[in-house]
């Protein structure tokens, strides 16, 4: 990874994507972990968590890791989640957080040097182009080792650096001894995982 030491860094998590790539890799993310190796390499300004909340749940299995998250260092955006169905009838959730992730990016431009985008999603792509023109480098963090490789193509080349998440697995990994302690979150999809149309 090309860090500066007196970079200012944002990081902004897609926690739906981010949570599909590590499973996909087959490892459990320690987000504190995570937060202290990105704050060793520069100013850390804020780290952004986006995802969907079902609402209308007793329980939601996601609850537990963002209320974690929102009293260990991370800003959490979340929206609760919509419910319809589709023209075959069947019911869908949809919760994308990506109008809401792009314009947190915009805002905080003026205050970083260095954007972290954790997803893969190819219609960010846009998205890093605008802030790269505001003279602030991005790097993405995804995987293209998983089947099929969970990052667009066309974000990872505007990217100006791109970080193999499977690289940073030893750093930022659950330790094996936690595995059975996992958050209920990370036993459960995210809400947003499911149909974005």
């Amino acid at each position: 990874m090309h860090f500066y030491p007196a970079e200012r860094i944002g990081l902004f998590i897609d926690g739906s994507n981010l949570y599909a790539a590590a499973r996909a890799l087959g490892f459990d993310i320690d987000y504190k972990r995570l937060l202290e190796l990105f704050a060793a390499k520069g100013r850390l300004i804020r780290a952004f968590y986006y995802t969907a909340l079902i609402e209308d749940q007793e329980y939601s299995p996601i609850r537990p890791l963002v209320d974690w998250l929102d009293y260990n260092g991370y800003t959490m955006v979340t929206k609760p989640t919509k419910e319809f169905t589709d023209a075959m009838g069947r019911r869908k959730i949809k919760g994308n957080m990506d109008i809401e992730l792009a314009i947190d990016v915009m805002e905080m431009a003026q205050y970083l040097d260095h954007v972290v985008l954790f997803s893969g999603d190819g219609d960010f792509r846009r998205l890093v182009e605008a802030v790269q023109r505001k003279g602030v480098r991005v790097s993405v963090v995804s995987t293209v080792r998983s089947q099929p490789p969970m990052v667009a193509d066309e974000l990872r080349r505007q990217a100006d650096n791109f970080v193999e998440l499977l690289e940073l697995e030893p750093q930022i990994a659950r330790s094996p001894i936690h595995r059975e302690e996992r958050l209920a979150a990370q036993h459960t999809a995210h809400p947003d995982d499911h149909d974005e149309s």
